[in-house]
């Protein structure tokens, strides 16, 4: 049964109009939720300019703002597919994805590298933001079905061939709840949006999960140390909820401008890379609760801690405890569920589930089994039901009969005082089949010797886990949401 797209904005509208909706920080605009709406509204009278018709895509190349949400908002409302496309791109692959989603129209904030398919309109966000503005309010029409495509998210690449996963609204607003529950985000909830909005993280788990509430959204251009951790301490901001990466986390805590003490934040939440349980403590210590999670762009949000101090630091390195709107299975390579304790992968079935990716029909139909969604993530459950995160299942590998998970391994290796980063892949090797490479990026002005590292690691885990190289590099190769690109890896020449 198909129901009517929710639109959180339109009911906040009504509920309660004058309350403060959005904020582009960038350029000072501020909205309450009956100018969003209205917003919304003229928005798509200028799209319908455009004769935008219900399933045609709608593309962006452009950094966060206020005018990408109101984009997306409006083809939602006309049945249109938003498609945010990751800027920092080469042409070449920006082309890539703009042939196989194959826009109407883009809208963008800077030269265009990438050739547009053919009938594609481009058009400069500054001149959608000034037709909006000019606008009247278009008539108001009837809402598009909630299981249509709405939104399609191209994942980052970590394994170098993107894919374009299918949000349809339903899904977004699972994901809304979800975060939402395990976030304790409510009416006075004010989020701090700074995540790439061509990313599930800035573009839904920022957004919408606030949005639902009648909360307010602040979106900055991108992330920057110092103007975050100020903006965080601004008690006129009153931010209390902030998503962002490890390595964004670290970048806080480095930079002069950090002061904790002064934030407001009910939690600040992490995800899209490992989080060493040494890291979420120090946050504790500041009176900062880390509140790790996992989540995905096929599935939104999966797991959370809970916003407790007490269960952080008892059970920190842990992703949680699955979102309410989901059913969870961890299983063995069989398809059958695993024991408190041992490993197995994540398959997930519930409405924030994607219905699949776009034309890879082949592709969707291998990642399901009767409904349930293989994630290829690896984790085991303890007996008080919090995951934990192992591995990627493409990730691991096989030293001398035993499974090794790399993530694991750089767990171990981000505790060591001298490392900053760690990522861990599978070599071959004549005698064990398998052996771990470490990449390892040094703090600065520290020296380590491998042998040291081998200790290190024979200390904490099993010696056929432990790297028989230890490589130092500058740095990893990532993907905008923090992801380490594996697959770039394994094709770098062993030094020297």
């Amino acid at each position: 049964m198909a129901w009517t797209t929710p639109d959180p904005v339109a009911l906040h509208a009504s509920a309660q109009p004058d309350r403060l909706a959005c904020v582009d920080l960038a350029s000072g605009r501020r909205w309450t939720y009956a100018a969003l709406d209205e917003a919304i509204q003229c928005a798509i009278a200028v799209l319908e300019r455009y004769d935008i018709e219900p399933g045609q895509r709608i593309a962006t190349l452009a950094r966060n703002s206020a005018d990408l949400l109101i984009l997306q908002q409006a083809a939602m409302r006309l049945g249109a597919v938003f498609v945010p496309v990751n800027w920092r791109l080469a042409g070449a692959e920006q082309e890539a994805i703009l042939a196989d989603c194959a826009p109407v129209l883009l809208l963008h904030d800077a030269a265009l590298a990438a050739t547009l398919p053919r009938g594609c309109i481009p058009v400069a966000v500054a001149a959608f933001a000034a037709a909006v503005e000019a606008a009247r309010p278009a008539p108001r029409r009837a809402f598009p079905t909630d299981d249509v495509p709405s939104i399609i998210l191209y994942t980052s690449g970590t394994s170098g061939r993107p894919k374009g996963v299918i949000v349809t609204e339903r899904n977004a607003f699972a994901t809304a709840v979800n975060f939402g529950v395990l976030g304790r985000v409510g009416n006075a909830s004010v989020f701090l949006c700074d995540a790439p909005m061509f990313h599930v993280i800035g573009l839904i788990t920022s957004l919408r999960p606030p949005l639902l509430q009648g909360g307010a959204v602040l979106i900055a251009p991108g992330f920057d140390a110092s103007l975050t951790n100020r903006r965080l301490a601004d008690p006129t901001l009153g931010v209390t909820h902030y998503f962002c990466v490890p390595q964004m986390a670290r970048m806080l805590r480095e930079n002069a401008d950090f002061a904790p003490a002064q934030w407001t934040v009910t939690a600040i939440f992490t995800g899209g890379a490992p989080n060493p349980a040494a890291d979420i403590l120090w946050w504790l210590e500041q009176g900062i609760r880390m509140v790790d999670g996992f989540g995905m762009t096929e599935a939104g949000t999966v797991l959370g801690m809970p916003v407790e101090a007490e269960q952080i630091a008892r059970k920190a390195g842990s992703s949680g405890l699955p979102a309410p709107s989901l059913c969870l299975r961890l299983v063995d390579d069989d398809g059958r569920d695993v024991g408190a304790g041992e490993a197995g992968e994540i398959w997930l079935s519930g409405p924030n589930v994607t219905p699949g990716y776009w034309n890879r029909p082949e592709e969707t139909a291998r990642a399901f089994t009767d409904d349930w969604f293989h994630t290829g993530d690896i984790a085991r459950r303890d007996e008080d039901g919090f995951v934990t995160l192992v591995d990627r299942r493409k990730d691991m590998f096989i030293s001398g009969g035993e499974n090794v998970y790399p993530v694991e391994v750089e767990m171990v290796l981000l505790d060591h005082p001298d490392i900053a980063e760690a990522a861990v892949i599978g070599i071959a090797d004549d005698r064990w089949g398998e052996v771990g490479r470490a990449f390892v990026v040094l703090k600065p002005g520290r020296v380590v010797d491998p042998a040291a590292l081998a200790d290190h690691c024979s200390a904490r885990i099993a010696r056929y886990k432990v790297p028989k190289e230890f490589l130092p590099t500058e740095a990893l190769p990532r993907t905008a949401s923090g992801k380490i690109q594996k697959h770039i890896l394994r094709g770098w020449p062993k030094p020297g």
